[in-house]
């Protein structure tokens, strides 16, 4: 378990040779404001700005979104399964148990969410910057991250199980109980994380860069994880 922001040699430098993920580039065209009436399965959703939205309970399952700005939304029980997230940037949407299994974010920018119980296992993450905010049991067991930020949110008890991470970066973030169970790790950087609380797949962190001062507070839990047991040293 780590509680210390990581020393010396924060997230996003790519040093200690680890390559820095590839932050998304969004540059919105002029939006016209959605004017429907909810979402619709394999709806096509391009050019729009959704403000203030109730989407809660609707199914969008299969959706595109492309070049849209979401702010404000409600997403509570919104089924957006094998939904498609593309060059958008998503502001202050909240929701309990969104549905986002097996979709695609590509090019997307999370900003200040408040989520629960996210379904995103599966899913495909590319060039993706989740920064703000706080999400709770982010499921992305099996998922593929590749060039992923975390800056300066809060993740309770993220579930990344089986998942590939590749030039991922937690920058200013929180986590708390993290599951690394059967995941593949290549060019994490932990560093810069300002807690880390792992509580399964510690010996799944070969691929990942942590600080100096974050090995120490996590020996117990490697000793733990070895099969090693620590006792006070006494003399004589």
């Amino acid at each position: 378990m780590v509680r210390r922001a990581g020393g010396g040699g924060g997230g996003g430098a790519g040093g200690a040779g680890v390559k820095a993920a590839r932050r998304p580039e969004v540059r919105l065209p002029e939006l016209e404001s959605y004017d429907g009436f909810g979402l619709e399965p394999d709806g096509d959703y391009d050019g729009l700005e959704f403000r203030e939205v109730d989407f809660v309970g609707q199914d969008g399952g299969g959706a595109r979104f492309m070049d849209c700005a979401l702010t404000g939304c409600a997403l509570d029980e919104t089924r957006l399964h094998h939904a498609r997230v593309l060059d958008s940037v998503l502001t202050g949407i909240r929701g309990v148990g969104t549905d986002l299994a097996e979709s695609t974010l590509r090019d997307v920018e999370l900003v200040d969410a408040r989520l629960g119980g996210v379904q995103l296992h599966g899913s495909v993450l590319e060039r993706v910057l989740v920064r703000g905010g706080k999400i709770d049991y982010l499921n992305l067991r099996k998922a593929r991250l590749k060039d992923v930020v975390f800056e300066g949110c809060v993740l309770v008890e993220p579930d990344f199980g089986g998942a590939r991470l590749e030039r991922v970066e937690f920058v200013g973030c929180v986590l708390k109980g993290a599951d690394f169970t059967s995941a593949t790790l290549t060019d994490v950087d932990l560093r810069g994380a300002a807690e880390l609380d792992i509580a399964r797949g510690v010996d799944r962190l070969a691929g990942a860069v942590i600080s100096a001062g974050q090995l120490l507070d996590l020996a117990p839990v490697l000793a733990a994880t070895m099969g090693i047991r620590v006792e006070g040293g006494g003399e004589g």
